[in-house]
């Protein structure tokens, strides 16, 4: 990230100047707006030395940080004494150093989530802005603690998703290297027998030779058309509408498309209630919430509730325009805005979807795996019956 130099004056008129390390100029600027200073001057400036902050740091190694830093807090340990021990007990070097900057902006008198906001790859926004709202509200040691359990649970809602999708991923891998292998090299050994022997050959082995032809003849092409391929859709997902198109076709597919709206409905209410319930305002929430849904169409859906509820009107009519959200949960936020518990509500439907995703998980590999091994044997088992067919030939006429 870029370094910017920045100088802005307080409500008093008095000009400060600093440096920060933010990803771009409007966060810059957002900063130096919500600690109550007017910008007058924000530019970028060379890094002097550069830290890739957020590699080789795991999700676990933060959730521990965070249960052991709210565990110091609420026994009474000051914020710099607790940040100390944590720097130097951390294993992990790179997170070292990074809890070690953060310790050393604290020092220099920043607030815990301002410092923590200048590593958006280790503290994300949900993250800083709980432990804004901790700070602000005096129980930083239980927001932590919230922290901890929503990271943890989210990432075992990953996990989950990441397990599904392996076996069927290695599996399919499995038959593309082994098509491969027999049309380049094997098939070829046999079309030369063929050859050599003056068979008629029968439908099946024309059909697997002429691949096996154009597979020796065309290889390079094809992989250069899969590479360019790959990279043309990584494009056009970078555009919003690639993503808005690629992520709706995502959730209509069968069995995977249910999975994947599941875990989005419930990693939507997990990140919102906890944003709530830790005392983030519900039209920032829901911009935070948006920006970590990870799915195009459910982040439209999010903000569209944000302008619903600026406008004021309700969350749940904008999320049922939708389409992504289930009836159900469209009716339960609803209960949550008229009787003034969301976040207890929308903690709810999380629990609930958490157990909806490890039945679909369940129902994707139940259903995957012997699909799976069918393509598999039809497709290898095909090629290798199709190769033998004129061996018999050759058998019976010897005989």
């Amino acid at each position: 990230m870029p370094v910017f130099a920045y100088s802005a004056r307080a409500a008093s008129g008095e000009l400060t100047t600093g440096e920060i390390d933010l990803p771009s100029r409007d966060e810059v600027v957002g900063y130096l707006v919500r600690q109550r200073l007017r910008p007058v001057a924000v530019n970028a400036k060379a890094k002097e030395i550069n830290i890739q902050i957020g590699t080789g740091v795991k999700t676990r190694e933060v959730v521990i940080f965070t249960r052991q830093f709210a565990t110091m807090i609420n026994s009474g340990l000051p914020l710099v004494q607790s940040l100390t021990i944590l720097s130097e007990q951390t294993e992990n070097k790179v997170f070292s150093k990074i809890i070690a900057a953060v310790l050393n902006d604290i020092q220099s008198g920043m607030t815990l989530a301002d410092a923590m906001r200048k590593h958006p790859k280790i503290f994300t926004e949900l993250y800083t802005n709980m432990v804004a709202a901790g700070e602000a509200g005096g129980i930083l040691d239980t927001i932590l603690l919230r922290l901890a359990v929503f990271l943890e649970k989210n990432d075992a809602l990953v996990r989950k998703i990441k397990g599904a999708m392996t076996y069927p991923l290695v599996m399919l891998s499995v038959v593309v290297l082994a098509t491969t292998i027999l049309l380049w090299k094997v098939v070829p050994v046999f079309a030369t027998i063929f050859m050599e022997a003056g068979l008629e050959l029968p439908a099946p082995t024309r059909v697997v030779l002429a691949a096996s032809k154009f597979l020796q003849s065309y290889i390079f092409y094809i992989i250069v058309m899969m590479a360019v391929g790959a990279w043309g859709l990584a494009q056009y997902y970078k555009t919003e509408r690639g993503q808005l198109v690629i992520d709706r076709t995502l959730l209509r597919l069968p069995i995977l498309g249910d999975m994947m709206r599941k875990s989005a409905v419930s990693r939507f209410t997990r990140t919102l209630g906890t944003l709530i319930s830790s005392g983030v305002s519900i039209l920032e929430g829901l911009q935070i919430t948006a920006k970590t849904s990870g799915n195009r169409v459910i982040h439209d859906a999010v903000m569209a509730s944000r302008a619903s509820i600026a406008g004021g009107a309700t969350i749940s009519e904008p999320l049922k325009a939708s389409g992504v959200f289930p009836p159900m949960v469209v009716q339960m936020i609803n209960v949550g805005e008229q009787t003034g518990g969301l976040d207890d509500m929308l903690s709810k439907i999380a629990d609930f979807y958490d157990d909806e995703v490890d039945a679909a998980v369940s129902a994707l590999t139940s259903v995957l795996e012997p699909i799976m091994i069918v393509v598999m044997g039809v497709v290898i088992g095909g090629m290798v019956v199709a190769m033998y067919m004129p061996m018999f030939d050759m058998i019976q006429t010897a005989q």
